[in-house]
């Protein structure tokens, strides 16, 4: 029986690896759609996974916020181009369970953009915006997801030490499931990290390649979501990002943002 079960996983993520990239379509709000991928075979394979790699895998029932999480953190492990550029990266983080960006892997989405056939080189830039644009949008509210489950840990430590006669291994289960939330916070930062090279690979590329105007709206995006990158690093998900304040402020950009003329651009 186990053994069946075992190739049963490992025949699921196979199917995931050769997955079309719409199989991994967004609903609304940056979640994930419900449906046998996403709520069954992915998560079941990740599982498996961590399990295979000795990583953590707790037998907890999923709360409200943790299950709010996950889905929120999946949406920044995949893109809708994820079979052109990202997908390599989402089977290193979202399946094997790496927390690392893996070098020289930041080509990706400037190449997937290279090889679309825009009618305009100006597009492109648009649709770097468009994405970065979206990654802003979706922030503060998987920030504020993340935070929710740091409350839901320290909420479970807090009962773990008032109640005098819980057994060793519920203990035991509690810390693999902080564990094992850590590791999902751990490939958010890693994915978010990597959108952001990536993009910024994409812009210094497309200055030298193609120099227009529209740069100057790429650069802007892209230097607030280097103070988000900045924010997930220092592990900084509790504060109320959706006021913008902390005192963060937009770091100098690649683009002249005062240039009159295009091709005034910085190194």
């Amino acid at each position: 029986m186990a053994e069946r079960g075992l190739r049963r996983w490992l025949l699921a993520g196979l199917l995931l690896c050769a997955w079309p990239a719409a199989g991994h379509e967004l609903g609304d709000f940056g979640r994930v759609k419900p449906g046998v991928l996403n709520d069954e075979i992915i998560p079941g394979t990740d599982r498996l996974m961590r399990r295979l790699g000795n990583q953590p895998v707790s037998n907890f029932n999923i709360t409200d916020q943790e299950r709010e999480m996950h889905d929120r953190v999946y949406r920044f492990l995949i893109a809708r181009h994820a079979r052109d550029w990202a997908f390599d990266y989402e089977q290193v983080v979202a399946v094997a369970g790496l927390t690392s960006r893996r070098k020289g892997k930041d080509d990706l989405y400037y190449r997937w953009l290279t090889g679309e056939r825009y009618a305009s080189s100006r597009v492109r830039y648009n649709t770097m915006a468009d994405d970065i644009g979206a990654d802003l949008l979706t922030l503060p509210s998987t920030f504020a997801a993340i935070c929710a489950v740091i409350e839901i840990d320290r909420q479970r430590a807090v009962a773990a030490a008032e109640i005098a006669d819980i057994e060793p291994a519920m203990i035991a289960e509690m810390h693999e499931r902080k564990a094992e939330n850590d590791l999902h916070v751990g490939r958010f930062v890693a994915a978010l990290d990597y959108r952001y090279a990536s993009y910024g690979y994409a812009l210094d590329h497309f200055l030298v390649e193609t120099p227009h105007g529209e740069a100057v709206e790429v650069d802007a995006r892209l230097s607030e979501l280097a103070i988000w990158v900045d924010r997930a690093e220092q592990q900084e998900f509790c504060g109320d990002w959706s006021t913008g304040e902390g005192g963060d402020g937009a770091i100098p950009g690649r683009v002249l943002l005062d240039a009159p003329s295009e091709g005034e651009y910085r190194k």
